[in-house]
C-alpha cells in the first residue's frame, strides 16, 4: 500500500507570501545550526537530516526569490 506524503513547508510555499517564506527560511537556518553544531560536538543518529534540511533551505530561497520576481 502507498504511503501518503505528507506536506512540508516548501509545498506549501506556493501559498505563502513572501513575509511568510522569510520567517520559515529563518527557521530552518537555525535548526541547520543547531544540528551542524551538535553534529561537530558527536555525531548525529541521522546526519541525512542535514542535508535535508540544506535543500529545504535552497527551495525557500528560490521560492522567495521567485515571489519577489513576479512582483
Amino acid at each position: 500500500m502507498a504511503d501518503k506524503k505528507t506536506k512540508t513547508a516548501t509545498q506549501d510555499a506556493n501559498a505563502m507570501n513572501p513575509a511568510e517564506l522569510k520567517n520559515e527560511l529563518r527557521l530552518a537556518l537555525e535548526k541547520r545550526a543547531k544540528l551542524s553544531f551538535q553534529h561537530n560536538v558527536a555525531p548525529l543518529k541521522n546526519p541525512m537530516e542535514l542535508r535535508h534540511l540544506r535543500r529545504e533551505i535552497a527551495r525557500l530561497k528560490t521560492y522567495i526569490s521567485r515571489k519577489e520576481a513576479a512582483k
